[in-house]
């Protein structure tokens, strides 16, 4: 007799095939306690630690051979990874789709064990997020902050480099070698380049 299928959302009552990769999912009798191992893993990560990229980009590659559902796990694992950061103080990780070929070559590697690439592409995702999302609304329109927090979807970090480079928009570069500017300055720079195309 055969089961009625359960709706999304609920772990998965039957085995599935391995995957292309050769990861052979657990028996689906083992998924709610390998979830609640999982949960234990994450609640015990410290987030000030200097560790805390590798002991998450773990933390993410333990919950994948659990494959709790039938379909959906990766989606669910990013959501999950963002729910995690968020509760520890981070803004989210947005993994672009540009950017999806270095992410499942990161998750291979982390796979064999070795999570300093995904890591550092996690770290990578939530410096970006917080340039691009925090910083900037804190700063106000005068304080000088990275371009990258600047960027828009009407002009990308690397163009505004470019324009500071090449003194067209009012910037200064730190001994770090980092470009800052204001969004006062970005505006006036955005102002005089609409003007000078017309």
């Amino acid at each position: 007799m055969r089961r009625e299928a359960k709706p999304p959302g609920n772990f998965r009552e039957q085995d599935i095939r391995p995957f292309p990769g050769g990861m052979t999912p657990p028996s689906w009798v083992l998924v709610p306690p390998e979830v609640e191992d999982w949960l234990r893993d994450v609640a015990a990560l410290r987030p000030r630690s200097l560790d805390f990229p590798d002991r998450l980009a773990g933390s993410i590659v333990a919950s994948r051979p659990s494959t709790p559902f039938l379909d959906g796990n990766g989606r669910t694992g990013r959501l999950l990874l963002n729910l995690v950061l968020v509760r520890l103080g981070y803004p989210p990780a947005i993994i672009y789709k540009r950017q999806r070929a270095e992410y499942l070559r990161a998750l291979r590697r982390a796979d064999g064990g070795d999570c300093g690439l995904l890591g550092e592409l996690l770290a990578r995702a939530v410096l970006d997020n917080l340039y691009k999302f925090v910083v900037a609304t804190v700063a106000g329109p005068v304080r000088l902050v990275p371009l990258a927090a600047l960027a828009t979807p009407v002009i990308t970090a690397d163009a505004l480099r470019t324009a500071a480079g090449r003194g067209r928009l009012e910037a200064t570069r730190g001994a770090d070698g980092e470009w800052r500017s204001s969004r006062k300055w970005v505006d006036e720079y955005l102002d005089g380049r609409y003007r000078r195309d017309q």
